[in-house]
């Protein structure tokens, strides 16, 4: 029996807006780039303020050109320090368009991280699986390998500090910062132990850095002290729910932190009394500006950049 006029138009309407929502989600949103500006009050008192700007999740595929020169453009911003967060690449060629899509970014004072899309291309996966812990399973030891060693040369050749398992200074806009990192927790590439230390009394600010915000690495960070800390890797949770947000941060980071600016301290992903401690760090995490090209869906998380101004607490 053909169903009734009306349920045939209740169909066609929720079809139709079924494909409204699919052609937003991958031919609008995901170019609908976005510069985030937010203010993290966390040098001394007296000092400038420090213009970081962050790149995250570039994903970045020969020919993609509209991404590549959005991101080049943002050079205008003459931030003081720019840190890229990882996974630049999505294709085992993109090597030099990555290094030209960051463009005269890279003849500013930067430092780097790396994520799993950059050591491992991109693979088809059951998006389900980002409701569980399935997806962690294994992703480093069926895929091949991408060119990294080309991308960490590119970076290094331009002046820019390598913070994998590394800690070092930089002074910026009159600023002594010191910035630590590790290499992708996402893919159990991480050792934080490897640099642990307190951080330093004589530099104004002690920053960290990594691809994935899990927080086995945000503990022991803001433990350490560093007083900001910086990722990418959730892509916001990519297809949100508008007016509510996340469904996922593919890591054990809670929905309500998949981006933006929030306070983290040892121990803030269980329970807790309530309430901020006075030494609690800022977290910021960056939704970024690419996904992978086999899902390559924005709806309600704009990709985006971020312009962190840093100001005297």
């Amino acid at each position: 029996m053909a169903p009734s006029s009306p349920l045939r138009g209740a169909l066609a309407a929720t079809a139709g807006a079924g494909l409204a929502v699919l052609g937003w989600s991958t031919l609008v949103e995901p170019r609908a780039f976005v510069l985030r500006r937010v203010t993290v009050p966390v040098l001394p008192a007296g000092a400038p303020d420090v213009r970081v700007l962050q790149v995250t999740d570039l994903h970045l595929a020969p020919g993609q050109r509209y991404r590549a020169e959005w991101l080049s453009r943002l050079d205008r911003l003459e931030p003081d320090l720019v840190l890229s967060t990882g996974d630049n690449l999505a294709h085992q060629d993109a090597v030099p368009a990555a290094l030209s899509a960051y463009g005269p970014l890279l003849q500013r004072p930067g430092g780097f991280v790396l994520g799993s899309n950059d050591y491992f291309p991109p693979v088809p996966k059951n998006p389900f699986g980002y409701f569980t812990d399935s997806h962690r399973r294994g992703e480093d030891l069926t895929r091949g390998r991408l060119p990294t060693h080309d991308l960490v040369d590119g970076f290094e050749t331009a002046g820019w500090h390598n913070l994998m398992h590394r800690r070092t200074r930089i002074s910026v806009a009159g600023v002594d910062l010191e910035i630590v990192g590790v290499n992708d927790p996402h893919v159990d590439y991480d050792d934080y132990d490897s640099v642990s230390q307190p951080a330093s009394a004589s530099a104004d600010l002690t920053i960290g850095v990594t691809h994935a915000p899990y927080s086995r690495v945000l503990d022991p960070m803001a433990a350490d002290g560093a007083r900001l800390l910086v990722a990418g890797h959730t892509h916001g949770g990519q297809v949100c729910v508008p007016f509510y947000g996340a469904l996922v941060t593919n890591c054990d980071l809670d929905t309500d932190r998949a981006k933006g600016l929030s306070r983290w301290w040892p121990g803030a992903a269980g329970p807790h009394p309530g309430g901020t401690p006075s030494d609690a760090a800022y977290l910021h995490v960056s939704a970024g500006l690419g996904a992978s090209p086999y899902a390559p869906f924005r709806l309600a998380c704009r990709p985006e950049a971020t312009l962190l101004t840093l100001t005297a607490a």
